[in-house]
Formats: structure tokens, C-alpha cells, sequence
């Protein structure tokens, strides 16, 4: 997800370069939304996990 918001904000940061500000704007809307999406998501995993108990699982 973080990855689509990054790529939202490139996209408007070229379109604006280009001259398109329409699409920019719209650009930059989506990326801010995905973003606060992700940190709300990250807080409340957070959350949960100090609240639980549990750690994480390890990798191999």
C-alpha cells in the first residue's frame, strides 16, 4: 500500500511537471489517501500487537 501511495505521488509530481494539473491534483488526492490508509492501518496493527501480547513471527 505504501508503495501505491509513493507511486500516486510521483505520478502527480511528473504530471505537474508536465503541466497537467488536473490530473496532479487528483494524483495527489489518491496518494494522500492510500497514505493515511497505511498509517492508520500501521498504528492499529501496533496497537493490537501491544495489546495481545504476541510478537511478530520471525522470518527463516
Amino acid at each position: 500500500m505504501i508503495r501505491a501511495a509513493l507511486g500516486f505521488f510521483v505520478l502527480a509530481v511528473l504530471a505537474f511537471v508536465l503541466g497537467a494539473t488536473g490530473v496532479a491534483g487528483l494524483s495527489m488526492e489518491i496518494g494522500k489517501t492510500l497514505l493515511v490508509v497505511f498509517a492508520v492501518l500501521a498504528v492499529l496493527s501496533f496497537v493490537v500487537s501491544l495489546v495481545t501480547g504476541r510478537s511478530p513471527k520471525q522470518l527463516p
